[in-house]
């Protein structure tokens, strides 16, 4: 299993932008899609955005369409999820994952390295 090192998150107010950071110890991230979820209390756990590490194709869900933007810097060795113009909707435990598929419908069991979660929380 690969690790992966979050950071970022917190409390942010609606309107408001929040940078999550998913870091990769011991492996280069760049040969490998990597993707985001987030799962809220009471629901599945559900994906976000992907970036394939062939192509660096990008995919993401219709809920966060225009508003997040996912990014890979090969330097440091890390995928970031820029969100802006967060909703309470948006607020949830936010996970990065290595090693899996980035395509449509992207999901959980297509990723096997997971980080360790970072909260996200929207609210006045």
């Amino acid at each position: 299993q690969l690790q992966l090192v979050q950071s970022g998150g917190g409390l942010v107010q609606p309107g408001g932008s929040l940078r999550l950071s998913c870091a990769a110890s011991g492996f280069t991230l760049d040969y490998y899609a990597v993707g985001w979820f987030r799962q809220a209390p009471g629901k599945e756990r559900e994906g976000v955005s992907c970036i394939s590490a062939s192509d660096g194709s990008i995919l993401y869900a219709d809920s966060v369409k225009g508003r997040f933007t996912i990014s890979r810097d090969n330097a440091k060795n890390t995928v970031y999820l820029q969100m802006n113009s967060l909703k309470p909707e948006d607020t949830a435990v936010y996970f990065c994952a290595a090693d899996g598929y980035c395509g449509l419908g992207f999901k959980r069991t297509d990723f096997s390295s997971w980080g360790q979660g970072t909260q996200v929380t929207v609210s006045s």
